[in-house]
């Protein structure tokens, strides 16, 4: 069987098993180095150390695993709810705002064990292979090998686009020992002269077109960073608690997004739409039981109040937001009650003590 007829079988084969997209791309990243190096070098990664490991293994994925020969590359949709919903939810301040691709199962889990029954149905179905599967797990340059792949173009806030689904969607790779024909590039850029994406950064993280600040992100901020948010993006983070949206919603392409097949990732929890108050007032009990199998997890609960406390402290004012500060004001961390104690400071009329 030639590199083409197998490619072409892979690819019809992942759609079968109900991935949103398939392609292959070829292994040579090496046009990634100096972008990528000089991205670390300027400090924009923060405190994601990890992202500076592993040296060139992130641009010669058969370094990374030995015997590699070409990446199957998958696209997997994860929005639960339209995009009105999320957008309606954001501009709420009394709600709390979860990145969509965070309020169902964590999609680690999910799209790993699809990718693993994909591999593993070649080796029955098609060819025998040696793999490895990945999903924003590894040092692996997901985008740029994505976009091998023809699956879409770069965007200018640095998410890949496709021309049929926009952005919401999750990216998994397969490493495979095979030779396969790389895809051609059938998706070429179609930004033009949209800036809407960079305007739109609640903390002008987006410092260029494909030119991403991580340190200012929101996303970073809730997520990566595990100290104090710095006092300057408080008031810009809103009442986002996990993750940030805003570039995608956005985006004009966002209006092909589809919607997820996958059950694993609707809402769960009301966490498409819930009251700050509600989510302030988990334990870290309550915590953890909701948070079971969902990427939100990772951030423990320490993180999770500090995040609430800051999106609380943007709220309207209310007696119900104020007492629930309040509640929280000798919480045993020193991270959450300077937040909480910030929080309270911007509702200019609390109520006196009891």
């Amino acid at each position: 069987m030639n590199q083409s007829t197998l490619a072409a079988q892979i690819v019809r084969l992942g759609r079968e098993l109900g991935f949103a997209d398939v392609g292959i791309a070829d292994i040579n990243l090496s046009a990634e180095a100096h972008g990528f190096q000089a991205w670390i070098a300027a400090g924009w990664h923060g405190d994601m150390e990890y992202m500076a490991r592993h040296g060139e293994k992130r641009w010669r994925p058969d370094e990374l695993e030995p015997g590699t020969q070409s990446v199957i590359c998958v696209l997997l949709d994860y929005l639960s709810t339209d995009t009105e919903q999320a957008e309606a939810n954001l501009a709420n301040g009394e709600r709390a705002y979860v990145s969509r691709y965070a309020v169902g199962r964590d999609y680690h889990k999910v799209l790993r064990n699809r990718l693993q029954r994909f591999a593993d149905a070649i080796n029955e179905r098609i060819a025998r292979h040696e793999f490895r599967v990945f999903t924003d797990s590894a040092p692996v340059l997901e985008i740029p090998l994505a976009v091998k792949a023809g699956l879409g173009w770069r965007g200018k806030h640095t998410l890949l686009l496709n021309r049929d689904r926009g952005s919401l969607f999750f990216l998994g790779e397969i490493y495979t020992s095979l030779s396969l024909s790389a895809a051609p590039a059938t998706q070429t850029e179609h930004c033009g002269s949209c800036s809407a994406c960079i305007d739109i950064c609640p903390t002008r993280a987006i410092v260029a077109p494909h030119r991403l600040d991580a340190r200012r992100c929101v996303s970073y901020l809730t997520i990566e960073h595990k100290g104090a948010i710095p006092i300057e993006f408080r008031r810009a983070i809103g009442n986002r608690v996990y993750g940030c949206d805003d570039c995608q919603l956005v985006c004009p392409w966002n209006k092909f997004a589809k919607r997820a097949a996958t059950p694993d990732f609707q809402a769960r929890h009301s966490l498409d739409d819930i009251s700050l108050v509600a989510l302030f007032d988990w334990d870290e009990a309550q915590f953890l039981s909701h948070t079971e199998g969902s990427a939100i997890r990772r951030i423990g609960h320490e993180r999770w109040l500090r995040n609430i406390a800051v999106a609380l402290g943007n709220a309207p004012t209310t007696q119900a937001i104020i007492d629930a500060l309040r509640a929280r004001q000798h919480h045993a961390s020193a991270l959450v009650r300077e937040h909480v104690e910030w929080a309270l400071t911007q509702h200019t009329s609390p109520a006196p003590d009891a």
